[in-house]
């Protein structure tokens, strides 16, 4: 099945589904696609390392939502992708796009839904959350993307223990490192088997 993922930053979530590919645990998968919001992104680099064809495209460069959402519909369907992975991507999937799609697009987020999730939970914003809040326990969790903000139907979850001293920043590594990097490519590997 030919995946894109669609990525924002860094890009540690598409490595640790680049490393799963090449240890042979996604078989049923073709990383045919990264597409990135930002140019410079060091995602772009890493797709670049595994000789994955990738894109930018910037909605800023689109009149509006709708004229963006159009653009990446047409660029996807032009490489025949099949499924889509949100691995730290920042911007909203419109639903032109989910509809083409249906229980075919993945999205990583870093809480157990449904705490700390929803418009404005992203990034370092979650964990800064989380310890506002005082929980002991945190994770990842792996969900279809669905027209509502984080409230797709959930695949996959993992609790991360919150340490005493952590900060928004040593939560995020933690939480990437002991879930994400580890739910993201099993996820993957469910759906392109047709296993989910």
């Amino acid at each position: 099945m030919k995946v894109a993922v669609l990525v924002s930053g860094g890009g540690t979530n598409l490595q640790a589904i680049i490393d799963a590919k090449a240890a042979g645990r996604l078989p049923a998968a073709e990383l045919a696609l990264v597409v990135s919001s930002k140019p410079g992104a060091y995602a772009l680099e890493r797709a670049k390392n595994a000789g994955i064809e990738s894109a930018v495209l910037r909605r800023a460069d689109y009149a509006g939502a709708d004229a963006f959402d159009e653009a990446l519909l047409a660029l996807l369907q032009s490489r025949g992708i099949e499924a889509v992975v949100l691995a730290g991507y920042l911007s909203i999937v419109g639903p032109r796009v989910v509809r083409a799609y249906p229980d075919k697009i993945l999205n990583i987020h870093p809480s157990l839904i449904p705490s700390f999730c929803g418009a404005g939970y992203y990034g370092l914003r979650v964990h800064e959350a989380a310890l506002r809040r005082g929980v002991k326990v945190t994770g990842a969790t792996v969900h279809l993307v669905n027209e509502e903000y984080d409230a797709g139907r959930i695949v996959l979850q993992k609790a991360v223990r919150v340490e005493e001293g952590d900060t928004p920043e040593t939560l995020q590594k933690r939480v990437m490192r002991e879930a994400e990097w580890e739910l993201l490519p099993k996820a993957l590997d469910l759906l392109t088997r047709g296993a989910l």
